[in-house]
């Protein structure tokens, strides 16, 4: 894993926005819980210093693995949770898919569309929630699903609407590949966002993604407790 995710996240973890600071308005904050509302600010003060530990820029080499590699799936339509500033969805573009992508932070999908349209590829590029698909325009199905540490960083209750929403524009066999840490690898510097200590684990993908295998489990070369996951949609 060439991410360099854990000293960044450690570094982003340790240098949390001021909680009096007040993120930029929000229409669907209404929507949302405190819980939420605690992972809202820290991704938004991640943004606003201008280092998400998440974001670097480079196509991690496992995505690049099953898109160009000698088991790589043929081009097809691609769905990014989490997209940041759009690395990867325009990595997908590049190499023939039709992507759209998601991602919570209004800013970061704005660089998102500025770093497509530098590239000349065509992203859908939509603000919002990934537990939350049904308020957006994706219907699907998709042939793949790329997360790159969204699904950990999500509150453990609107876990099972995020599985939800992905199962149900899943096309038969569709591959779903993501990234995340393990059970409190840093211990949990936010302590109202509990699913930052919970981190995720096979057992939990494999319980929350009824209908999905578990086809693959490597862990990452992190210095703290990370992993890829694959999950094949049955057929």
């Amino acid at each position: 894993m060439s991410l360099e995710f854990n000293s960044r996240l450690l570094e982003a973890m340790m240098d949390q926005p001021n909680a009096t600071q007040k993120p930029e308005p929000d229409l669907a904050s209404t929507q949302r819980d405190p819980e939420e509302e605690s992972v809202h600010r820290a991704l938004e003060g991640y943004y606003r210093t201008g280092k998400p530990p998440w974001d670097t820029g480079v196509t991690p080499p496992e995505l690049v693995d099953l898109v160009e590699g000698h088991r790589a799936l043929p081009p097809g339509r691609a769905l990014e949770l989490g997209c940041g500033t759009g690395t990867n969805a325009t990595y997908l573009a590049r190499h023939g898919w039709e992507v759209a992508a998601v991602d919570l932070i209004d800013r970061a999908v704005d660089q998102a569309r500025e770093k497509a349209a530098a590239a000349e590829v065509a992203v859908r590029l939509l603000h919002g929630d990934a537990t939350r698909l049904d308020e957006l325009d994706v219907p699907g199905p998709f042939d793949l699903f790329f997360d790159l540490s969204c699904y950990c960083g999500i509150p453990l209750h609107r876990r099972d609407a995020y599985a939800a929403g992905l199962t149900h524009r899943a096309a038969p066999g569709a591959r779903l590949l993501m990234f995340g840490y393990g059970p409190e690898p840093l211990g949990n510097p936010i302590p109202e966002v509990t699913s930052w200590a919970a981190g995720v684990t096979a057992d939990e993908l494999r319980a929350r993604f009824p209908g999905w295998e578990l086809i693959d489990v490597t862990p990452g070369t992190n210095s703290v407790p990370t992993f890829w996951f694959t999950l094949r949609r049955d057929a």
